[in-house]
């Protein structure tokens, strides 16, 4: 897998480096600010790319922005943002699109976990963070969620986390059969249409994210 990372946090940056290098995978260029990621990307061709929501100059919203630009340029490379604090206002739009991930910075401690996620995200799947999820989650007054029981409501948690059926299935002690019944159950409650099969799971997340105006 190859690999480019932004990240404004000199130590962050290069452990994230040595992360990959060590998990066996080529990271191809690093940087501080997400100016030049456009180019870089042209360049390098990369897999995936690990971007810091904030960035230089005004540490805002630079991160998000480039990864906009960069699923518009290159749809197929993945693009994982990193983040502080959950603020994921910027990233709404770019939550339905295949290679796309968001998480806290503090996933990187369970390394095994986070470079499986990475790998995931560069190979065309999606991660949420789990606070992130556990905040879209819960219910709120006329939010399409209240049609679900608590145990669909776990499963939607951890499909918005980009598991499988089959992981699903192993972190709830239970069935494949009875993971697939709740999620047939969760897209008919969300209304999620019969023809978008393709990202039936993604739009699930979705539903919900466009009942919330403002996340935290």
């Amino acid at each position: 897998m190859r690999v480019v990372i932004g990240e404004d946090q000199v130590l962050l940056r290069e452990g994230l480096a040595r992360l990959f290098f060590d998990g066996g995978h080529e990271v191809v260029a690093t940087m501080g600010d997400a100016a030049s990621m456009e180019e870089v990307a042209d360049r390098e061709q990369p897999d995936l790319v690990i971007l810091d929501i904030r960035m230089p100059p005004t540490y805002t919203d630079e991160g998000t922005r480039a990864a906009r630009d960069l699923k518009s340029r290159h749809p197929r490379v993945g693009v994982l943002l990193l983040s502080q604090h959950i603020e994921t206002s910027h990233a709404v739009d770019l939550v339905g699109q295949p290679g796309f991930g968001y998480l806290l910075k503090d996933r990187v401690l369970d390394v095994d976990e986070f470079l499986d996620t990475a790998a995931r995200i560069a190979h065309g799947g999606s991660a949420l963070d789990p606070k992130v999820v556990a905040t879209l989650v819960a219910p709120h007054t006329g939010s399409p969620l209240e049609r679900l029981s608590e145990r669909e409501r776990s499963v939607l948690k951890l499909m918005a986390e980009g598991l499988t059926n089959a992981a699903i299935a192993q972190r709830l002690v239970v069935s494949q059969r009875t993971v697939e019944a709740h999620v047939r159950h969760v897209l008919l409650k969300l209304d999620i249409p019969e023809n978008e099969e393709g990202h039936r799971r993604v739009l699930a997340v979705l539903t919900h994210l466009r009942s919330v105006r403002e996340w935290s």
